[in-house]
This record gives C-alpha cells, sequence and structure tokens, in this order.
C-alpha cells in the first residue's frame, strides 16, 4: 500500500534540499552543492518508488544507496517506462560527485556544480512528475508552465 506521508515527506525534503544546492552554488560552496544535488535527486527517487508501491528498503530496514538506484532505473525507468531515459544516470552521477566532495582531499569545481545543479533539477522538477502527491515548488510550477507551453506549440 503506497504510504502518502512519506511520499509528501520524501517530496519536500527534496525540495528542500534543491533549494540548499541553489543556495550553495550561489555562495560558491560547491561541495555542499554537489552534497545536496545528490540529496534532493535521492530524495525524489525515493518518493517515485514509494508512489509506484516498489519496496526500497532492505529487509534489515535500511535503504541502501546502489539498491534503490538500481530499483529507480531498472523498475520506473526500464521494465514500467514512467520516467524518461535521459534520467537514468542522473543518481550515480550525483552520487559519485557527492562521494568526490565528501571523501576526497580535491574540491568540486564551479562548473561541477553547475552541472550537478542542472542535473538535479532536471531530475526532481522536470522529470518526475509524481503521480500521487505532487508538490508545488517553484521549480515544479514554472516546468508545468513549460509542458503547457510546449503542449500549446503543438499544431494539431
Amino acid at each position: 500500500m503506497t504510504d502518502h506521508q512519506a511520499i509528501t515527506d520524501y517530496l519536500a525534503k527534496a525540495a528542500e534540499s534543491l533549494a540548499g544546492a541553489e543556495s550553495e552554488l550561489a555562495n560558491r560552496r560547491f561541495n555542499n552543492c554537489a552534497n545536496r544535488c545528490y540529496y534532493a535527486s535521492f530524495h525524489a527517487a525515493l518518493a517515485a518508488l514509494e508512489a509506484a508501491n516498489i519496496p526500497i528498503r532492505s529487509p534489515n530496514g535500511h535503504i541502501r544507496h546502489e539498491h534503490f538506484q538500481a530499483q529507480f532505473a531498472g523498475q520506473l525507468i526500464n521494465r514500467r517506462q514512467r520516467y524518461s531515459t535521459d534520467l537514468r544516470r542522473t543518481l550515480s552521477e550525483n552520487m559519485i560527485l557527492r562521494h568526490t566532495a565528501d571523501y576526497e582531499t580535491y574540491t568540486i569545481s564551479e562548473i561541477q556544480a553547475h552541472r550537478a545543479l542542472r542535473r538535479c533539477r532536471e531530475f526532481v522538477d522536470d522529470g518526475l512528475p509524481i503521480y500521487v502527491v505532487p508538490v508545488r515548488t517553484p521549480g515544479r510550477e514554472a516546468a508545468e508552465r513549460r509542458r503547457q507551453q510546449q503542449a500549446r506549440a503543438i499544431p494539431d
């Protein structure tokens, strides 16, 4: 059974992390931006998996990042085709960048941070229409306006 509260909570965390990533980039804290980009995508993907009734926790109750990424790509992109194949690598690319930011001695560049944020916005705002409990964020509203404008621009 779908846990609507969990979906709402995950989406709120995704929106908060996305806002944090934007703030960190604006303040030139590129390592923190990379970290927040990954977690914004992570929480949005958890919401999508929960909405699709796909288990996200291991038998001992933990969420393993590699497992949930495989579930998201395998089940929601490849098998059910609910999301664009363009989103397939976003989680893994942002996780690799987060690991670099968090655990390595060198820092994330401004260009890397911009790319991570672009991927994150595409994933959270444009890429993941959540079918069960939509959360209105400025980015999601802008993405919806773009989709409506594109739909009007296509001749019948």
